[in-house]
């Protein structure tokens, strides 16, 4: 079961991050960025608007899946990491750099989806008793 769970957040980050990835690429291609229809219609006319739309769709349909297995409190802090994929990810892809208050926050993000994971699997081992 705990395969289960690696490679199902493992699959829900992938999407996740896809998805993130995809859609400011589409958002950079089809600037100028404006309320009317012509941009919606360049928005739509870019690849990189469906492989957002995938992303998200594949993230909701493994987060459904992951849901009826995995305990509701990691689970959720868990599938926040795509703030932290998502951020190392805009490194290679977008040039970008990572400034000190977003390392910090992205080990905190880690840090506490750990002690959350740790927690549980705390709650769920069985009590010894001291006889």
């Amino acid at each position: 079961m705990k395969r289960f769970f690696v490679a199902g957040f493992g699959i829900l980050l992938a999407f996740d991050t896809l998805a993130q990835v995809c859609f400011k690429l589409a958002a950079m291609h089809a600037l100028p960025l404006q309320a009317d229809r012509a941009w919606m219609l360049r928005l739509v006319s870019e690849p990189w608007f469906y492989g957002a739309v995938a992303g998200y769709v594949g993230a909701f349909v493994t987060w459904m899946t992951l849901l009826r297995h995995a305990p509701i409190g990691p689970a959720y802090a868990a599938s926040h990491l795509e703030v932290v994929t998502g951020l190392l990810v805009a490194v290679p892809v977008f040039g970008e750099r990572i400034d000190l208050w977003q390392g910090l926050g992205a080990i905190t993000i880690v840090a506490g989806i750990a002690c959350l994971a740790r927690g549980e699997s705390e709650a769920a081992a069985p009590v010894k008793s001291a006889t």
